[in-house]
């Protein structure tokens, strides 16, 4: 189950809605080794497209170095789909390359059913989970 901070949440569905109808995606990152995504990166669709995203590959080497500098580890990849369900497409299957995070995706689609999922996706199979939105989170959880 992803829990996050309704913030963040809040946040990745603007994003979603104002870039809408282009695609729009960033990463949440978290201390290494924590559950709990605390710092929201939006991040370019360098493939500005519709239909899928890509990291702009400089700025995602920037970001990842930064991460790696800062103890952190991406704990969300988030993207919206305008035009189609929630649900990962072959390519984002197919690029899921951090085992260890949540993939994302904001529905902006109409009648797209909810607007935000949560998967797993390890070695290509795609697992649905929870998401639990909290206003902050526990102290015993974010002091481990």
């Amino acid at each position: 189950m992803l829990i996050i901070l309704s913030e963040l949440l809040d946040a990745m569905l603007a994003m979603a809605r104002e870039d809408h109808p282009l695609e729009t995606c960033g990463v949440i990152v978290a201390p290494v080794g924590s559950p709990l995504p605390t710092r929201l990166i939006p991040m370019r669709n360098a493939a500005q497209s519709q239909s899928f995203f890509q990291f702009d590959p400089q700025e995602q080497l920037r970001v990842w170095r930064e991460m790696e500098c800062r103890n952190e580890e991406p704990r969300v990849i988030y993207h919206s789909h305008t035009h189609s369900a929630g649900y990962p497409s072959r390519d984002d299957i197919r690029l899921a390359g951090e085992p260890q995070a949540h993939y994302v995706i904001l529905c902006t689609a109409q009648n797209c059913g909810p607007p935000v999922r949560s998967f797993r996706i390890v070695n290509g199979q795609v697992t649905e989970e929870g998401i639990q939105a909290v206003a902050q989170y526990p102290a015993a959880v974010v002091s481990r």
